[in-house]
């Protein structure tokens, strides 16, 4: 009980200290937990472990197949980067010395060579989720002026170890000791995914003001289910989720899998789609060195990325839903909206699906134009009130933008 109350008693203190001004849209990049997870041995797989040489390739290929000019920026390390033991001298975390021989600064400098921002990952306890070292209480300050010396750009802050009473102290003394450093760094936090994701354990007012964005849910693994599983937790939750979203801030429902092994390309599509309605961050984890055409393409795509971007940064609401259909709606500057038309079936012919801006309380404007994002193609010129119809296929997404007639 004492130690509850301390912990509350310094949140007043702490709860104003995020202040770095970034992150202002989603962010965008590659982040490696998804599809390269723990893999630490670089003699049986020198080109999947987690190495200095997996992340500047990485780079490399975010530069020259055209991923950086898409807005994909972010070149994110997760667990498992360091050795197993701090430095026993200065206490300070330590990169594997076999796997990052050059150590985190080089690897940022040439990151940043090629105009891209680098992450890194830490974890609030005695350990990270993988079992090496963690950040306890008495270590987030060294921990952040080591990672601003480094010119690490963005941290995540994993949660596996720690106590709720540790949460509520660490997380916002870390966005104080980011600030601290001098240096811009986006702050990643885990918090919520471990207290639930829901009020009253998480404040959300709170999180807005020391974190720029945070894992609400449990981690996605690759397949369609843990897509929908996600897709639905967001749109049953999604009157505390909304008000918590926007510039500087978001809700982020995990990673991009798209271009890995399960999704097909319809669900990649989907994903895809509704990552863009919900104003999420879009780290993509998966192989860009052997990434295929279909889903390159589908990752560059502009419609998508430019809804996922939209200044106002508004999130999506599921706007109505069925067992099988779901209709996703969200604002866009400009009077602008973007609406996704999800078919969560998994089987059978596609859905019939009839349609009016009216019943989605689109009617400011006279005439309204419909283009599918995706095929980029104007679907025509509509009133509020007529009716539009389409099929989508299952476990695939329609895309929509509708544009006031000027």
């Amino acid at each position: 009980m004492w130690t509850l109350i301390i912990c509350l008693a310094l949140l007043p203190v702490l709860t104003t200290s995020l202040d770095n001004g970034v992150m202002r849209v989603p962010p965008m990049g590659w982040l490696a937990w998804e599809r390269f997870r723990c893999e630490t041995d670089c003699v049986r797989n020198p080109h999947t472990c987690i190495s200095e040489r997996l992340f500047m390739e990485m780079a490399d290929r975010l530069v020259k197949d055209g991923w950086s000019h898409a807005g994909y920026k972010y070149v994110n390390i997760d667990d498992c980067w360091t050795e197993k033991k701090r430095n026993a001298t200065t206490g300070r975390l330590v990169p594997d010395l076999k796997r990052f021989p050059n150590g985190i600064k080089p690897l940022a400098d040439y990151i940043h060579s090629l105009g891209l921002k680098l992450g890194i990952y830490a974890d609030l306890g005695n350990f990270t989720c993988g079992g090496y070292p963690g950040t306890t209480l008495d270590q987030i300050q060294l921990d952040a002026q080591t990672f601003a010396e480094w010119g690490v750009d963005m941290v995540k802050l994993d949660g596996c170890y720690s106590t709720p009473e540790e949460r509520a102290i660490g997380y916002p003394k870390m966005s104080k000791a980011l600030n601290k450093t001098g240096r811009v760094i986006a702050y990643s936090c885990s918090w919520p995914a471990y207290d639930g994701g829901l009020p009253p354990k998480v404040n959300y007012t709170l999180l807005g003001e020391i974190c720029n964005l945070w894992r609400n849910y449990g981690d996605i693994q690759d397949s369609w289910d843990s897509v929908l599983n996600i897709v639905n937790w967001w749109g049953k939750y999604q009157d505390i989720l909304i008000p918590a979203a926007g510039p500087g801030h978001w809700n982020d429902p995990d990673m991009l899998i798209v271009g890995d092994f399960s999704l097909s390309e319809g669900e990649s599509r989907a994903q895809l789609a509704m990552w863009a309605i919900l104003a999420a961050p879009l780290f993509m984890s998966n192989d860009l060195r052997r990434i295929g055409r279909t889903a390159r393409a589908l990752l560059q795509h502009p419609g998508p990325i430019n809804i996922n971007q939209d200044p106002l940064g508004i999130q999506g609401r599921l706007f109505f839903s069925t067992a099988s259909l779901d209709v996703w709606k969200r604002q866009l500057k400009g009077g602008r909206y973007a609406i996704a038309v999800l078919n969560k079936g998994t089987g059978g012919t596609p859905k019939k699906v009839e349609l009016s801006l009216s019943s989605l309380n689109i009617t400011t404007a006279q005439f309204y134009v419909i283009t599918d994002v995706y095929e980029d193609k104007p679907l025509g010129l509509y009133k509020p009130n007529a009716s539009f119809h389409f099929s989508v296929n299952p476990s695939d997404v329609l895309l929509l933008l509708v544009e006031p007639l000027s």
